[in-house]
C-alpha cells in the first residue's frame, strides 16, 4: 500500500505551493488531484509581483514558453458609467493562463502526482489516514477549491449555508477578426463595477487570449447580468461582436465571511478551500499561494506531530498574515444610497488609484 508524509487534495497553486515547500523539507508528498493537467481553470488569471516573490518565479524562463502579460494600466468605472483609465510607471501586475501556470508549478514542486484520481473515500486510522483504500498518510491538506471533500469532511456545508461569492467567465484565443475589433489592450485590463457595488465584471486581454467574466455576491441573477455586462462591452466596442457564450462558472469564499473550520488532528485547508478569496477584489491566487506556503511552515515545525494542538499555529499565522477573521457585517446603507456614492468615488481619480487599485486589487502595500 503506498504512503506518503503528507497527500495534498488539489493541485492549483495553494497545493502546489505547499508541496514545493515541504519538499524543500525534504517531506515525500503527493498531489491527488480529479483532473490531469494541463488543465482548463476559470480565473481572471493575474498575478502580482508578491505572487512572483513568494513563489521564486524566473520570470524571463516562465515567458518563453508561456503566457505573462505585463500590466501597467487598469481601465475602470460603473457598468454603463463614465470609464477613467489609471497608469502606472512600471508593471503592477502580469497576466497568465492558468492552464499554464498551474501546470507549471504542479511540476515544479517535484511532487509525486496522482492526476485524473478523485478522493472517493476517507477513513481515519489512529494517527494515520487511509485515502482511496489505498494510500495511507498521517498528514492530509485539502487545496481542492470551493467544493474540497477534504472540507466537506471537516463539516463545511458547500453551496448550502455558505455566502459565496458566484462567478461566470470565458477565456479563448481569439482569430484574426476579432483581435481587429477588440479594442481591449493587453496592458490594460478593464474592470467594470456593479452599481450596487456587490460585484464586478472585468476584460481582459493575454495576447490573442481574450477573458471575460462577472462575479457577484451570491447567484441570483448572474447570468442575465452576465448578458448584460457582455452587451455592454459590445455597445462600448470593447469587445468583438461574436464572442462565444460557453461561460463557465465557479464560486469562492471571501476571507473573514467564511466559518469553515480549517485544521484538526492531521488535516487542514488551504486556499478557497480554507476560503481565503480577498474580499474587496475577490482574488485568490495570492491567499493560495501565502497559505499554502504558511501551512509548510507549521506542519515543518510540527516536526511528525500533527495533533491538533500542534497545527494550532496555522489559523494563528493565517490572522497574522491576513488580519482578524471576524466575520464581516451586512451593510446597513440602503441601496439608493450605495449607487450614489458608487458613482460618485470612481469618478474620483484618487480613489480610484490609492483604494480600488492600489489596495483591493494590487494590495500594494501589504
Amino acid at each position: 500500500m503506498p504512503s506518503c508524509d503528507a497527500l495534498i487534495v488539489g493541485g492549483g497553486p495553494a497545493g502546489s505551493s505547499c508541496a514545493w515547500k515541504l519538499r524543500q523539507h525534504g517531506m515525500d508528498v503527493m498531489v491527488l488531484d480529479k483532473a490531469s493537467f494541463p488543465r482548463d481553470k476559470v480565473c481572471a488569471g493575474w498575478i502580482t509581483p508578491a505572487v512572483v516573490e513568494a513563489l521564486q518565479l524566473d520570470t524571463a524562463a516562465y515567458a518563453r514558453e508561456r503566457v505573462l502579460q505585463p500590466i501597467t494600466a487598469f481601465r475602470t468605472g460603473l457598468i454603463h458609467g463614465r470609464e477613467l483609465e489609471t497608469r502606472y510607471p512600471a508593471t503592477v501586475s502580469f497576466g497568465i493562463r492558468r492552464c499554464e501556470f498551474d501546470d507549471y508549478l504542479l511540476q515544479r514542486s517535484g511532487a509525486r502526482t496522482l492526476l485524473g484520481r478523485a478522493l472517493k473515500s476517507l477513513e481515519r486510522r489512529g494517527s494515520q489516514w487511509l485515502v482511496n483504500d489505498s494510500i495511507t498518510t498521517p498528514l492530509l491538506i485539502g487545496a481542492g477549491g470551493h467544493f474540497c471533500p477534504v472540507a466537506r469532511s471537516l463539516g463545511a456545508q458547500l453551496g448550502a449555508t455558505e455566502p459565496a461569492v458566484t462567478a461566470k467567465e470565458i477565456e479563448f484565443e481569439m482569430i484574426p477578426e476579432q483581435r481587429a475589433a477588440c479594442r481591449v489592450r493587453a496592458d490594460t485590463p478593464e474592470l467594470y463595477f456593479c452599481r450596487d457595488l456587490k460585484g464586478y465584471g472585468w476584460c481582459f486581454r493575454k495576447g490573442d487570449y481574450l477573458n471575460i467574466g462577472l462575479g457577484r455576491e451570491g447567484n441570483q441573477g448572474l447570468a442575465q447580468q452576465l448578458e448584460e455586462f457582455c452587451a455592454f462591452l459590445k455597445q462600448r466596442g470593447r469587445i468583438p461582436a461574436d464572442i462565444p457564450d460557453r461561460f463557465h462558472g465557479h464560486a469562492y469564499l471571501l476571507y473573514g465571511h467564511s466559518r469553515r473550520k480549517l485544521f484538526d488532528d492531521g488535516v487542514l485547508l488551504v486556499g478557497d478551500a480554507a476560503g481565503l478569496a480577498y474580499p474587496e477584489s475577490g482574488e485568490g491566487i495570492r491567499p493560495a499561494v501565502e497559505s499554502g506556503l504558511i501551512a509548510a511552515a507549521v506542519i515543518a515545525d510540527a516536526a511528525g506531530n500533527y495533533r491538533r494542538e500542534a497545527l494550532q499555529a496555522y489559523p494563528d499565522r493565517l490572522r497574522a498574515h491576513f488580519g482578524p477573521m471576524a466575520v464581516v457585517p451586512r451593510s446597513a446603507v440602503s441601496e439608493a444610497l450605495r449607487n450614489i456614492l458608487a458613482a460618485a468615488l470612481l469618478r474620483s481619480r484618487w480613489f480610484t488609484r490609492r483604494v480600488v487599485l492600489d489596495r483591493w486589487f494590487l494590495h500594494a502595500h501589504s
